[in-house]
């Protein structure tokens, strides 16, 4: 959570910097309001920090895997994750089998080959998105969440073994 945490900030440190024009566009335009600058740590100390709740949770209260982002694919998300982070692309079969194919780890750099020896797994883990908020949400922004392909880290393959250890 902290890494989430100081790469959100690390970002949004960047975004409260103003851009700056040119002083001639500046002299014409309207005063604009100014940006508030704060470094990283202050940032930090601006968070508001509650309890965390993990009162109800279950996996099973985010649906994954889902059609994916492609739904005339035939594949699921899972497998959409495995074509989109191959580094040697597998042979997709019927019914989005995939076969071949080779992988490297995000945790741990371990080069794969096969599919079935990797895990998909939630940068943020459901159970952190749950005690920060996600027990409100509806079961279908959950699984929207778990199924999420928009960032290129929301969602990675890695050996199973590591994943679970």
């Amino acid at each position: 959570m902290i890494k989430n945490l100081v790469r959100t900030f690390g970002a949004l440190s960047l975004a409260l910097v103003p851009l700056l024009s040119s002083p001639a566009a500046q002299a014409a335009a309207p005063a604009a309001p100014v940006a508030e600058v704060t470094t990283l740590a202050d940032a930090v100390g601006l968070v508001k920090v509650t309890e965390e709740d993990r009162t109800g949770y279950t996996r099973t209260k985010f649906k994954h895997w889902n059609s994916g982002d492609d739904k005339s694919d035939g594949c699921n998300t899972r497998n959409e994750v495995l074509i989109a982070e191959a580094v040697v692309a597998p042979t997709v079969g019927a019914g989005c089998k995939l076969t071949g194919g080779t992988w490297v780890s995000y945790y741990d750099g371990q080069e794969v080959t096969s599919a079935g020896s990797l895990d998909i797994d939630h940068m943020v883990p459901l159970a952190e998105a749950w005690d920060s908020g996600a027990s409100a949400w509806s079961a279908a922004r959950r699984e929207a969440y778990a199924n999420d392909q928009g960032a290129d880290v929301s969602l990675v393959a890695v050996t199973a073994r590591t994943n679970r250890s």
